[in-house]
């Protein structure tokens, strides 16, 4: 990871979504080496930008609040940037169905605009878009490789799916060097817990902290789950080598877990708590995508990716994150 991490000593980088849980994350790796690293943010509150995430490395770092929707600002925010780490977007699912004009406009709409300001005042970048297992739908087979059918059962993972494949058409046709990554749940300190507009494992810490039962919704649905620092791997991986262009890379987890079975995990680590299960109202069912973990094949073997961390240790990192740090995520 160190040699890896080297590569961006000096380097310009910009980070869409940075105060988000995964961009932060990414940026305290940064700043280790001395990349000259730049986050851009909204901070709308329904979205998972927090100050908080960067305490301690304030001072290394820069911070531009605007919205990745301004087109305006996006051309002076480019020049001369090594790399974009592009992990800005609009998560929630729920919302994406109550309100998808927002959701075209944050993760579609802005994400072409976003590669055509590249095309035009930075064609040299390299830019590494985090896509998501949504895409695939429900699946047809177990576990979902990066042939699957896409078949998005809502309006999140329609855009979704047209933003990668913009990135994809901007790589191939005007030699945008872009790469995919398509996540899966994603865990670890950072994250939105205030509620599970981001995931909602996150929703389900703050429950059991706060001493109320975690509500699992379903309960048998199988599941993977890679630790953030895992995902931060993965996208500094890609981003300073010279395959991969152009395609698209599933990550996925250690294991694979129920979602009751994860609610019992996480109450046994913290020591106590209790889980209820809930039934899907019309609304969350007619998206529910059921059983899904990945096949990380084709990182592997292009790259030599894979998650290192186990689950439980991930949690246990999480929980105890959260246990010093909740009062400044709620």
């Amino acid at each position: 990871m160190q040699a890896i991490l080297d590569h961006f000593c000096g380097k310009r980088v910009l980070i869409t979504g940075g105060l988000g849980f995964i961009g932060s994350n990414l940026a305290r790796q940064l700043v280790e080496v001395d990349a000259r690293v730049l986050l851009v943010d909204s901070l709308i509150p329904e979205y998972g930008g927090n100050l908080f995430n960067i305490a301690g490395i304030e001072d290394r770092l820069q911070v531009n609040i605007s919205d990745v929707r301004d087109q305006f600002s996006l051309k002076h925010l480019v020049k001369g940037v090594d790399f974009i780490f592009n992990l800005a977007g609009q998560t929630s699912h729920l919302d994406s169905m109550e309100d998808p004009q927002t959701d075209l406009a944050i993760n579609c709409t802005a994400q072409l605009s976003i590669l055509e300001v590249c095309r035009r005042h930075n064609p040299g970048v390299k830019l590494i878009f985090a896509s998501t297992r949504q895409i695939y739908g429900r699946p047809q087979y177990l576990p979902v490789n990066e042939t699957h059918p896409l078949n998005p059962v809502d309006v999140n993972g329609i855009n979704k799916m047209a933003a990668e494949f913009y990135h994809r058409l901007y790589d191939r046709v005007y030699g945008l060097r872009t790469c995919v990554l398509r996540l899966t749940n994603t865990v670890g300190p950072r994250m939105r817990v205030r509620d599970a507009r981001q995931t909602f494992v996150g929703i389900w810490v703050r429950q059991l902290l706060e001493g109320l039962p975690i509500q699992v919704w379903g309960g048998p649905q199988l599941r993977d789950f890679t630790y953030v620092d895992d995902v931060v791997e993965a996208l500094l991986t890609v981003a300073v080598a010279e395959q991969g262009q152009g395609e698209v890379f599933n990550l996925g987890g250690s294991s694979v877990i129920s979602l009751r079975d994860l609610a019992a995990l996480m109450i046994r680590i913290h020591g106590g708590g209790q889980f209820e299960i809930k039934t899907f109202p019309a609304n969350r069912d007619a998206i529910d995508i059921g059983d899904y973990y990945s096949d990380y094949t084709k990182i592997s073997q292009v790259f030599g990716w894979k998650p290192r961390t186990q689950l439980e240790e991930a949690m246990s990192i999480t929980l105890q994150y959260y246990r010093h740090n909740l009062a400044n995520y709620i």
